[in-house]
């Protein structure tokens, strides 16, 4: 099982040289990639941009989105930035597509929230990959839409689905699943993973790449620093949703962390992405440690 590891893009202050130092120290090992979600309504730094200073400052580490609001977007205009990224990154680019879970950020950018967006998402994975196989949006136009990625075909695509209902419409249009578990829930991540190969092989599909995520603290009050994390990100839910949430979110020491790594790689995961919850990047060498990586 890999190891990515996330910016702490939820964490309020990131700025250049946190982005730098974050991006670089993952880039010198040993994790595989460097990761970054989006929000609107929100202190993080703004998704694509992240990347492509990421991007510009790695050689080694994939580039991956975790995930895009595809709906939030223009479908042609996301897929000519991923294929540049794409490009300027040397083929590192990794694309998570989910449709978000904050009707403000859709309210934000004046997009619909409702009960199409997951209709609009797959359309909209459909026309990107339309675009980066070279084919015109507008025939009339004497060129497609370029570049072109430098991955054949255009980077992997993996679906932020959580539900039963979501993970079986992403073995549609998906190459594998993006997950996140709070806790992380070993119960909950191999329901997902057993649903998804059901699904990917009902379709006729290849084997799903199965991927998942969940928060860690490791600095000196992990257990202050996860609650007040929690606290923060989960407040459009209520008080008592952060609270009954809160004392599930274990992996606040070397030990918890351990423990969860080797559950999920039991489970099969093939890339376990860790999101921080912390700016200090001296956290990467923590986990690193803890790891014995």
């Amino acid at each position: 099982m890999k190891i990515g590891m996330s910016f702490p893009v939820m964490v309020p202050g990131l700025d250049r040289d946190l982005v730098h130092a974050w991006a670089r120290r993952s880039d010198a090992g040993p994790f595989s990639c460097i990761a970054s979600g989006e929000r609107i309504n929100f202190p993080n730094p703004e998704v694509m941009v992240t990347l492509a200073t990421a991007a510009a400052v790695t050689e080694r580490v994939k580039i991956c989105f975790d995930v895009s609001v595809v709906p939030l977007h223009s479908p042609v205009l996301l897929a000519k930035q991923v294929a540049t990224l794409d490009v300027l990154s040397g083929g590192r680019v990794v694309l998570g597509v989910g449709v978000g879970g904050r009707e403000e950020d859709y309210a934000a950018l004046g997009v619909e929230f409702g009960r199409t967006r997951f209709a609009r998402m797959e359309r909209g994975v459909e026309t990107m990959r339309r675009i980066w196989r070279g084919e015109k949006v507008v025939e009339s136009a004497l060129r497609p839409v370029e570049p072109l990625p430098l991955q054949a075909g255009g980077p992997e695509i993996l679906a932020g689905s959580l539900f039963p209902r979501s993970i079986r419409r992403a073995a549609r249009f998906a190459d594998g699943l993006k997950g996140f578990s709070f806790g992380p829930s070993p119960a909950e991540v191999k329901g997902a993973f057993d649903l998804a190969r059901a699904a990917w092989k009902e379709e006729g599909r290849p084997e799903p790449r199965l991927t998942t995520g969940f928060w860690f603290a490791l600095g000196p009050d992990g257990r202050a620093q996860m609650a007040a994390y929690v606290e923060r990100y989960l407040a459009f839910m209520g008080p008592g949703a952060v609270k009954a949430i809160a004392p599930t979110v274990r992996c606040i020491d070397a030990a918890t962390l351990r423990d969860a790594t080797r559950e999920m790689e039991d489970l099969g995961c093939d890339e376990l992405v860790l999101v921080p919850t912390t700016l200090d990047p001296d956290e990467l060498d923590r986990v690193a440690d803890a790891l014995r990586l």
